[in-house]
């Protein structure tokens, strides 16, 4: 039985695999448990590593090593795949505010750990562990960890700080920032449904989500002139669907001439209807389907790598196929394409034409879901390798012991992330399925919180029980605590912004998805969960940048 003993308590690869299989099963299952609806999530793992090691079941520290490193690769680029498109958006409009309050919390919660550390001399690197722990921020403890071993002289029982820091942290982490959601409903005498109506009348009024309209041309200046004058008329994104003139329908084309008294059906922004009235005709009644059911629509999948980054118009679909491209679902988005409209690999096309050309219109874009849903590992691991690379470049900074880099935690994020906006290089397309994005973004989180809860082991227990647990479990609450509360407050009380749209901020703001389940449970509609998108992606990348500044210019 001497083979069976040693898959436990050797130090060979199959025993290393052994380990990390049981941590990371037993910690999901840990991380499943709720209790009066909170769960440790994902940081289940983490408890289960710390469990592991306290009862001596670790790994060859070499070994342990590398899959740490490389699942936080795998799950730090994986994220930046994700986030990097939206990023851009997000600092539009009520999203530059939102993302403004969410920076300061994050600001807030580094001067905290910063000022904690220099008043009562707690080590820099527990500093850094605690502020990740506060902030349920898993890759900002990569980052730290990383920082510190750039560090020329550090030993391996120094590295294993964040990891102890992190998770004496993390339990009030995931409490307090329901702790502060509830605060601010009860301090402002708050109806969840109430602001759940408000926001959704407000957005109803704003929205840029396509919406099909019929109109009547009364217009006399619209009269003889093309469609596409009027789309230039109303300055916005408009299609022209149908079209019935005398009574016979046809395909919208942005060169047919309009008509007194034509109809037309047409898709535009919600928030643009009462401007095409005013400045086409009155709304008609006439139902399209009924006088024509040759003119269908059917949607297309962009999988053609050689249309990425092509304008809509390059296509010439209408005049190719007589086919008009009413929307675009792009993501979780949905819009009205203009002809600037840039294509990007996985778009889903609304086409509308008669049948028998769809089909030849859909196969000019590609349209294979199977193409899309074939991971392609070339441009992953390139851009894993560039990541890598760009992490590797020292920033020489005055005043910091040693140059700044991006490291394994920030060089694959801001690659993933730039890769992902330009879409394609040459006959590379940076496109990854979201089944395989969260297959490799969950193996490599939990490689890491397996690999770091075997390391922090050995301390954990000692230090919460004989040392100074308590008191840095005092400090995490603090960075948790009190920018929530201040950014929270202040964003409801002096910019009255939407108490569901806070908390999808403040949710966004520790990237902590329990807490946005949580938000989303106390109202219905998605207020939460969009102001949680809009943050998050700078939120993560500061977060990154914070920890790592922590350990670099204070250590």
């Amino acid at each position: 039985m001497n083979w069976f003993s040693e898959l436990f308590s050797g130090n060979s690869i199959a025993q290393a695999v052994m380990v990390l299989s049981m941590v990371t099963a037993v910690g999901v299952a840990l991380g499943r448990i709720r209790i009066k609806g909170i769960s440790l999530g994902i940081a289940g793992v983490l408890f289960a590593g710390i469990f592991f090691s306290h009862f001596h079941m670790r790994i060859n520290p070499e070994i342990r090593h590398f899959a740490q490193e490389f699942g936080l690769i795998l799950f730090i680029y994986t994220i930046g795949v994700q986030v990097g498109p939206n990023i851009l958006p997000s600092l539009r409009k009520d999203g530059l505010r939102l993302n403004l309050l969410a920076g300061t919390i994050v600001l807030m919660g580094m001067a905290i750990a910063i000022s904690i550390a220099k008043i009562t001399g707690l080590e820099i690197p527990v500093a850094a562990g605690l502020f990740s722990g506060a902030t349920t921020n898993t890759p900002s403890l990569g980052a730290a960890t990383q920082a510190l071993r750039s560090l020329p002289g550090t030993s391996e029982e120094l590295v294993k700080l964040p990891g102890v820091g992190y998770a004496v942290a993390y339990p009030f982490g995931i409490i307090g920032i329901l702790i502060t959601m509830i605060a601010i409903r009860r301090a402002f005498n708050i109806s969840p449904e109430h602001e759940a109506e408000a926001l959704h009348s407000g957005r109803a009024a704003a929205s840029s989500e396509p919406t099909p309209i019929s109109v009547r041309v009364e217009n006399p200046s619209l009269f003889h002139r093309p469609v596409k004058a009027m789309a230039s008329a109303l300055n916005t994104p408009v299609v022209v669907s149908r079209m019935m003139h005398e009574g016979m329908v046809t395909v919208g084309n942005g060169n047919s001439l309009l008509a007194p008294n034509d109809v037309i059906y047409l898709v535009a922004p919600k928030n643009a209807v009462e401007a095409i009235h005013r400045v086409v005709g009155a709304p008609s009644n006439v139902d399209f389907k009924d006088i024509d059911r040759s003119i269908t629509t059917r949607r297309a999948l962009v999988s053609d790598a050689n249309l990425v980054n092509r304008r809509l118009s390059s296509l010439n679909l209408e005049e190719r196929f007589g086919v008009a491209v009413t929307r675009i679902r792009r993501f979780d988005l949905e819009f009205v394409p203009s002809a600037e409209t840039r294509l990007k690999y996985g778009d889903s096309l609304m086409l509308v034409g008669k049948s028998e050309t769809l089909a030849d219109a859909a196969r000019s874009l590609g349209d294979s879901e199977a193409e899309l849903n074939h991971p392609n590992m070339i441009p992953i691991f390139l851009g894993i390798a560039l990541g890598v690379l760009l992490g590797s470049i020292p920033i020489p900074v005055p005043g910091m012991p040693a140059p700044f880099t991006l490291g394994l935690a920030g060089g694959p994020l801001l690659a993933a992330m730039a890769l992902s906006i330009i879409g394609r290089v040459g006959p590379l397309v940076w496109y990854m399925p979201k089944s395989a994005n969260l297959m490799l973004r969950e193996v490599g989180i939990v490689l890491f919180l397996a690999c770091v809860g075997l390391s922090a082991g050995e301390k954990f227990i000692p230090t919460l029980m004989d040392g100074d647990g308590l008191y840095w479990m005092g400090y995490g609450a603090l960075i948790t605590i009190v920018p929530l509360m201040l950014v929270g407050f202040i964003a409801k009380a002096l910019f009255n912004v939407n108490y569901l749209s806070v908390c999808g901020m403040l949710a966004g703001s520790m990237t902590d998805p329990p807490a946005l389940a949580f938000a989303n449970a106390l109202a219905p509609g998605d207020a939460a969960a969009t102001s949680y998108a809009t943050v998050y992606p700078l939120t993560m990348l500061l977060r990154i940048l914070c920890a790592q500044f922590i350990v670099l210019a204070f250590m």
